[in-house]
């Protein structure tokens, strides 16, 4: 059983992580990430401390459970980039002080760092307004570049062709062939999915979350800190990680919302998609990135994931991830394993680790921290 603990501002609780059942487990392991939590409430997603608390939170983990592998997520420059009308050099010093943190932590730890960033921040020019269509058009506030389309007319087909802030429009059997998708994966890919120009994002009725000021590139490289590897796609990492931990500990360290313009660090240019598909930061870059394999699937841009909620939905706590993800390194290393991360949701599900620390924010409200642990008999 997977145990989620949720820690409110001092008030904790433990629940299944499958079930929301509450449950009352006592051991080793959730008096370590108890304690943890109780030390390190999270201050915020835009708060200038967020990113250290990674950090800190991270270190004191290490001292009472000793992994030998440490996946980490910078955050807080994305939120800060994404909603904040920033100067040039506002926003180089954010940027510069997400790196110092993660040199912090790579000091004070003794951790072999591998340094991945999600990719480049752009402005936003325009939206691309998809509510008026005859068809169904589903996009997330978390995809710029992406959304899907389901039933359009042919009036919809003429009027999206032609759009001069759509690129690109795919069928279902071309996605499916590039990622090389079986007919069960297939079933759960929108009939077309569209790709926005540079600079555009789509726009569905979200009436809940921040207009953003700038939004993910089309990033289809991004840089990767790996000193003496010859990696040139983010498939690779996993690989590069399994042949290094034989002799050292390893920091996975994902920072958000930074790319090739920006990196300050020696680094490899590495594909981050396929053909026309590059990844935004999100679920399936991280998966891909931990699983060493394409992740599409898991779940697809502009699907219909209403079509897979009802009030008995596992995994309550988890957003729209409905099971814990395979084959992820963490989850296979029979070393010690954790994760922390200032993304919401994001570190229990993406990493695989045995304990994961993360905000507990919902639309970026923050309601306190969670842990959850998955393995606690190592």
């Amino acid at each position: 059983m997977s145990t989620a603990i949720i820690d409110a501002r001092g008030w904790q609780s433990s629940f299944d992580l499958k079930t929301g059942d509450k449950v009352q487990p006592e051991n080793g392991a959730h008096r370590i990430v108890k304690e943890v939590l109780q030390k390190h409430p999270y201050p915020g997603d835009m708060d200038k401390g967020s990113n250290r608390w990674v950090s800190d939170t991270a270190l004191e983990l290490i001292d009472k459970y000793m992994p030998r592998f440490v996946f980490l997520s910078y955050a807080a420059q994305y939120f800060l980039l994404r909603y904040t009308p920033l100067t040039d050099e506002a926003r180089s010093t954010i940027i510069a002080g997400a790196f110092r943190e993660a040199e912090r932590f790579a000091e004070l730890s003794g951790y072999t760092p591998i340094i991945v960033g999600t990719g480049d921040m752009t402005p936003l020019i325009d939206n691309i307004d998809i509510t008026r269509l005859d068809g169904l058009a589903l996009c997330t506030n978390w995809s710029a570049r992406y959304a899907g389309l389901y039933e359009p007319s042919d009036k919809d087909m003429t009027l999206l062709s032609s759009h001069p802030f759509i690129e690109k429009i795919v069928p279902r059997e071309e996605i499916v062939r590039l990622f090389n998708g079986s007919p069960e994966q297939a079933q759960r890919v929108p009939e077309f999915l569209m790709a926005g120009r540079k600079g555009y994002a789509f726009k569905a009725l979200s009436p809940t979350m921040k207009v953003p000021v700038m939004i993910p590139s089309d990033n289809f490289t991004v840089p990767v800190f790996l000193p003496g590897s010859e990696i040139n796609d983010i498939t690779g990492i996993r690989g590069e990680i399994e042949k290094l931990i034989a002799d050292r500990n390893i920091a996975l360290i994902i920072m958000e919302g930074i790319g090739i313009n920006d990196f300050s660090l020696p680094y490899s240019s590495c594909s981050n998609g396929k053909e026309w598909f590059c990844y935004e930061t999100g679920d399936a870059q991280y998966l891909t990135i931990s699983s060493g394999e394409h992740r599409f699937f898991d779940y697809p841009k502009g699907y219909k994931y209403y079509d897979e909620t009802d009030v008995n939905n596992e995994f309550p706590f988890s957003g729209y991830f409905k099971t814990i993800p395979e084959n992820t390194f963490a989850s296979s290393f029979p070393g010690r394993s954790i994760a922390v991360g200032n993304k919401s949701m994001f570190m229990h599900m993406v990493t695989g680790a045995d304990i994961s620390i993360e905000c507990f924010s919902r639309n970026m409200f923050n309601q306190g921290t969670m842990a959850v642990i998955h393995r606690e008999n190592k």
